[in-house]
């Protein structure tokens, strides 16, 4: 009560100050309020049969001071005194001033003396008082009251008229449009508004003050000409006039309420609907973006060139970073979405939205799954696909280089086994003819594991499905035919110099034992640049240093393979002074061999020229593998740094969801932070993906560095991503919960504080072993069955439940109770579909009772109800919606294009079909 009365002090307070000022400033507002005042009092005394004529004077007495409160409160005043002497009049009026104070009002400089002696200043403002009191102060609109109220009813009332723009009451007033609308608004058929004019305040003025005085019992308080001929009219007559409009309407503020109830349970209506075709659309797009996206990944048709392969690469890379990350965010919005119309269907206990067959939230989640298996079978089958060609390009050049170094090589010998020298060669022609045999098959024999060499390379071509393998193929076999020719030939000429062997006697030693040399240190330089120009392929430093060290002991080998050419060369030298001597005609040449000293000595020093340059690409080589190892150590240094985070947030997400730290609206405000720290991480994400990037272009296939791969980066904060953004939507339904449902923190808190105290291993769920203990501390004797924390409930743990907490769970029941908690028959209840339940059970929400009784109201208690009352009590867009759903009225008591409410207002909760 000391609050209240002090709040009322300052009330009334206010108007007696302003009482004063505003007689000071403008005399003529004392006429306006003379007129007003009189009449409000007359209004209100002649229920008691009387009246008075001057405000001043009729008040001294306080005889018709007493009368009027009693009549306007209701109540009766104590007994007045009948005297005529001055102190009988100052007890009546000290009388009704103390009913006045009763009542909360606090009267500042008003006195009993004042009222007595006419003074006219406190006699009007003790009336202003009383009318603030007992008119204006109980006036209530949309949580405000008194004179705010009473402003914010005119606007609602005039807010769809034309010209009318009620912001205060004095000059808002002055064109008299203002009481014409309030009016027209409840009245209609008493005034034609359209008619009106905002030029002539006049007509309008007097039209209203007529029919309200006529037709709306409410006495004519002020006159038309006073209000136009004042620059700013007084507030409080304008007040007391607008009051008395207001309390002749008030009954009509209860269709007005009922049509706000309709209102908004449409509002809400639309709202779902919307947010259904949203969910639908977003689903449809997405799942056919996965449909056209799988088939292009799980295309296998290879490519022939390693730059083709590395395109399909290249394109794969783009749809990781450029394609997929929008999907990602559209698929976590989609779930959001799906939660978030759940939790308000439940809330406004609408059925449960079930999607269109495929568009369940498990059907996306099933195509995504299959879309990220086969993104990673196509990654896996480009990257082996690349090392394939890789080995292909390899193994081809290998073998066209062995290839075209044999073909040189077999070039004039099946001409030369061909040859008939031997028949007209002289004996010793003949012994030199067999010995440049055998030199010829030695170097036959020595060349024989280069064609085997040529025949494997080949097979692995065809083995690993080499494009060319036709040529490939069909080279081989020619080299091969050559091969077996070659081989029979020299068996033939053999057999053809040893028949004639015995006719030769002589031989040069010098000759044979110079071929003999020379043909295996020719064979070995040519192996020599063979090996130097051979192609090789690594890929760690292990590798390309186990090459330099077989290079350096290559080259250790060189000053005795120099001692060997010269020895040769000696070998030559002592040729040429023999037959310098002894003058033998040998025609300059050696019978036993092709190979002279020019041709050594050239291979030699290309020998020579080749060692630099094979230093060069072993160097080159060691480079490109160190650059490489450093680039899987920074690949290595952040992801080991980004994993571990990952994980981290990932367990302090799960933790801030099952804690209870402050309220939810702190909780939710937490997550955000996390949200915002966890967005602002992605540069690094982005980085490594670029050192990846860069690894995958260097041909990097492992990383000793680190156990982590750029996919699992990818998925854990891709996870990390939805965790986040899914835990904050469940936080955000409790708070529709909480405030739809009109729980309480302290209850919020209880219920998880139940919920965490079973929780003993602070995963986020109840197991069944920490459920069925949950229910034996409420007095059952359950089994101490071992379960396992989920977070949700299942059937029988649900009943169990149930019953625990006295509920009869009949079979029907049941059954009923899991179709809300359940609606989508997973067999298991949530922590949040359980608060939903019981708040459910114990809070007011609308129901289609409810809807159709605020229809009843409208349709003036029919039981249908006619477009034009749609139209005039509801909102343009809401009224149109009704009528474009509600079905025509078929009863007794139908009349043309009557419509049935209440079949709509039990299909707006799902109990039948709009």
């Amino acid at each position: 009560m000391d609050h209240y009365d002090s709040q009322q002090t300052n009330d009334y307070m206010q108007p007696e100050e302003d009482w004063d000022r505003d007689l000071l400033l403008d005399p003529a507002w004392e006429k306006q309020q003379r007129k007003t005042f009189t009449a409000w009092c007359n209004s209100h005394l002649r229920k008691a049969g009387t009246q008075i004529e001057n405000i001043e004077e009729d008040f001294r007495d306080g005889l018709k001071l007493m009368l009027l409160l009693e009549v306007i409160s209701g109540e009766r005043l104590a007994k007045p005194e009948r005297g005529k002497m001055r102190v009988h009049k100052i007890s009546n009026v000290n009388k009704a001033l103390d009913f006045i104070a009763s009542k909360g009002v606090k009267l500042v400089s008003i006195g009993a003396e004042e009222i007595v002696d006419g003074n006219v200043k406190m006699t009007l403002g003790m009336i202003w008082t009383i009318i603030l009191r007992f008119a204006i102060q109980d006036i209530s609109v949309e949580e405000t009251s008194a004179k705010e109220g009473l402003l914010l009813w005119c606007q609602r009332k005039t807010a769809p008229y034309k010209n009318v723009n009620i912001q205060n009451f004095h000059i808002s007033w002055k064109d008299g449009l203002g009481f014409c609308a309030l009016i027209h608004r409840h009245r209609p058929e008493l005034i034609d508004y359209g008619k009106l004019r905002k030029d002539d305040p006049l007509t309008n003025l007097n039209t209203a003050f007529d029919v309200a005085e006529k037709y709306l019992d409410i006495p004519k308080m002020l006159d038309a000409e006073d209000i136009v001929g004042t620059a700013r009219p007084d507030e409080k007559a304008i007040m007391t006039y607008v009051s008395s409009f207001y309390h002749a309407f008030s009954g009509a503020q209860k269709a007005e309420t009922a049509a706000n109830r309709i209102c908004k349970v449409l509002a809400v209506n639309q709202e779902n609907e919307q947010l259904m075709e949203d969910y639908e659309k977003l689903a449809s797009d997405l799942l056919e973006w996965i449909r056209r996206t799988i088939p292009w990944l799980e295309n296998r048709a290879p490519e022939n060139t390693m730059h083709a392969m590395q395109q399909k690469l290249e394109d794969f890379r783009d749809y990781r970073r450029l394609h997929k990350p929008p999907k990602v965010q559209e698929k976590c919005q989609l779930e959001i979405n799906f939660n978030t119309l759940q939790t308000k269907l439940r809330l406004s206990n609408r059925p449960a939205f079930m999607p269109s067959e495929g568009r369940m939230v498990s059907d996306i989640n099933n195509a995504w799954g299959c879309l990220e298996q086969a993104e990673k079978g196509y990654e896996e089958w480009l990257l082996n696909e690349i090392r394939r060609l890789e080995r292909l390009d390899h193994l081809a050049e290998k073998f066209r280089q062995k290839a075209s170094i044999h073909e040189a090589w077999t070039d004039g010998k099946e001409v030369m086994l061909r040859q008939k020298d031997y028949e007209t060669a002289t004996l010793s022609e003949i012994k030199a003819l067999l010995k440049k045999h055998e030199a010829f098959e030695s170097d036959l024999a020595a060349h024989q594991d280069r064609v085997e060499q040529i025949a494997a390379i080949a097979q692995e071509l065809n083995e690993l499905d080499y494009y060319d393998s036709p040529s490939v193929n069909a080279r081989c076999q020619k080299i091969c035919d050559q091969w077996d020719n070659l081989g029979a030939l020299t068996q033939k000429r053999r057999e053809a110099l040893e028949r004639t062997e015995k006719l030769l006697e002589t031989i040069d030693q010098l000759y044979l034992e110079y071929a003999k040399r020379a043909a295996p240190f020719n064979n070995w330089m040519e192996g020599a640049m063979e090996d130097l120009q051979d192609t090789f392929i690594v890929h760690t430093i292990e590798e390309i240093q186990g090459l330099t060290t077989a290079h350096e002991q290559f080259k250790a080998t060189l000053p005795d393979a120099d001692k060997e050419r010269l020895a040769i060369l000696g070998i030559h030298n002592e040729v040429s002074k023999i037959v310098q001597t002894y003058h033998v005609n040998m025609a300059g040449t050696n019978p036993y061999t092709t190979i002279t000293p020019q041709e050594i000595n050239g291979k030699w020093d290309h020998v020579r020229q080749l060692v630099p340059r094979r230093d060069q690409a072993l160097t080159e080589e060691h480079a490109r593998q160190q650059h490489n190892e450093r680039l899987r150590k920074q690949f290595a240094a952040q992801a080991n740094v980004i994993g571990p985070w990952i994980q981290t947030k990932m367990e302090e997400i799960g933790r801030i969801s099952i804690e209870m730290h402050g309220t939810l609206e702190d909780q939710l405000s937490h997550l955000r932070q996390y949200e915002k720290s966890i967005v602002n991480y992605k540069p690094k994400i982005d980085q490594l993906e670029g050192d990846h990037q860069l690894i995958q272009e260097a041909l990097i296939f492992d990383n000793k560095h680190t156990n982590y791969t750029m996919e699992h980066i990818r998925v854990g904060w891709e996870q990390l991503l939805t965790t986040i953004a899914r835990t904050i939507n469940e936080v955000e339904n409790q708070i529709l919960t909480r405030d739809a449902k009109g729980i309480s923190q302290e209850q919020m808190n209880e219920f998880r504080a139940s919920f965490n105290h079973f929780d003993r291993d602070h995963s986020g769920t109840l197991g069944p072993e920490e459920f069925k203990a949950c229910l034996i501390s409420l007095g059952y004797d359950i089994g101490n069955d071992p379960q396992k924390k989920t977070g949700m409930m299942d059937t029988d743990d649900f009943r169990a439940c149930l019953i625990s907490m006295g509920y009869n769970m009949g079979e029907a029941e049941f059954a009923r109770i899991m179709s809300i908690v359940d609606p989508n028959r997973l067999g298991v209840v949530t922590f949040q579909a359980f608060i939903d339940f019981m708040s459910r059970e114990t809070a007011d929400t609308d129901t289609a009772d409810q809807v159709m009784a605020s229809f009843k109201i409208l349709a003036g208690d029919k039981n249908y109800i006619t477009v034009d009352e749609l139209r005039r009590e509801l909102p343009p867009d809401q009224a149109e919606y009704c009528i474009a759903r509600m079905a025509p009225y078929t009863g007794p008591d139908a009349v043309p294009g009557a419509l049935d409410y209440m079949s709509f207002s039990t299909a707006l909760y799902g109990e039948s079909d709009l």
